[in-house]
């Protein structure tokens, strides 16, 4: 782009131009190279459940490729999809998790990836805590809805435990399938999530700060988890309630909105039991529609929070949580009854 000039009349510096005066011209330069890309702020956004606060802490995004990962449908057809969102392949996923103040206690629920996932893919989460107003030696419990390297990634920092006084609390069945180290030979699945659950989860486990659940199970007042096997055997949700509010914290009943609330038969590479997956996600998806539920889910687009709409045809639209400035003088986002 050429330079381009601008009349600078006195009148826009505060002075009235003499009669017969002209106005006096400058030549500005074109830029020569773009606006330098700025970082986003921390991910914050808190909402109002009863008596509880829910705060959504970005841990940041992964870039994904679904040609690689998704099974159960073909490259075409996650095109069409992608292209129905306005999205071209690879996208860039959210890690999402919350924080849940109770009044007396803090309770996490999932802690991102850490540095696992290496440089500029997830690790934002304590700048988020920050933001937020916590510090992680606030957090009095770690709530993990299954042991895979970006739901517990967060909890070390390699060597160093970040959550000193918190107890991780997570399915047993997790626990038994990844502290297993014989497993790793005989499930067919990558060693690395085991060295990781080693390294994360593990290390709490060695510090006797991990407790493990089967079944449904109320851990504290107003927090039920939830089973939910088939991504993960120990796979669970956490359904949170106060006041007659409720929220579910979904963790990886699914991974690509785009593509798997239109489709949710489509699966993933990550799922330990894919058929057992796509029927959780099919029962899940059909009874929050049906409830109303409102839920929280890890890999929907920052902040996650909203509610599944049933169409026709087996698709489901996601319906995101509205914003309100606290300042603004209305209630905050409460949940629908």
């Amino acid at each position: 782009m050429p330079p381009f000039t601008v009349p600078l009349l006195a009148a826009l510096v505060g002075a009235q131009p003499a009669s017969g005066d002209r106005a006096r011209v400058v030549t500005v330069p074109a830029a020569s190279s773009p606006a330098p890309a700025l970082e986003q702020l921390p991910g914050v956004f808190r909402m109002r459940l009863g008596d509880f606060t829910v705060t959504a802490l970005s841990d940041g995004t992964v870039a994904q490729d679904l040609h690689a990962v998704l099974t159960g449908t073909t490259p075409p057809q996650v095109d069409r999809l992608l292209r129905r969102a306005f999205l071209n392949n690879p996208i860039e996923a959210s890690i999402n998790a919350f924080l849940i103040d109770t009044g007396r206690r803090l309770i996490l629920v999932d802690t991102g990836a850490g540095r696992l996932f290496g440089s500029g893919s997830g690790g934002k989460l304590v700048a988020s805590l920050a933001a937020a107003g916590y510090r992680p030696e606030q957090i009095n419990d770690i709530l993990i809805t299954h042991v895979h390297t970006d739901h517990s990634g967060g909890l070390t920092d390699g060597p160093r435990i970040v959550f000193p006084n918190a107890t991780v609390h997570a399915g047993q069945p997790d626990l038994d399938f990844y502290l297993n180290p014989a497993n790793a030979q005989t499930s067919g699945i990558p060693q690395r999530f085991f060295d990781e659950a080693q390294a994360t989860v593990g290390l709490y486990a060695r510090a006797g700060k991990v407790r493990g659940f089967s079944g449904r199970t109320q851990l504290f007042p107003g927090v039920v988890a939830v089973p939910t096997p088939g991504h993960t055997p120990g796979h669970a949700f956490y359904r949170v309630e106060s006041r007659e509010e409720a929220i579910e914290f979904w963790g990886d009943i699914m991974h690509f909105g785009v593509v798997q609330f239109p489709r949710p038969a489509i699966t993933v590479r990550y799922d330990v039991d894919s058929p057992a997956a796509a029927g959780q996600r099919a029962k899940q998806f059909a009874a929050a529609a049906r409830d109303r539920r409102r839920v929280a889910v890890a890999h929907v687009n920052f902040p996650g929070i909203g509610n599944l709409r049933a169409e026709r045809g087996g698709e489901y639209i996601w319906v995101p949580v509205e914003y309100r400035d606290p300042g603004a003088g209305r209630p905050e986002a409460q949940a629908p009854r």
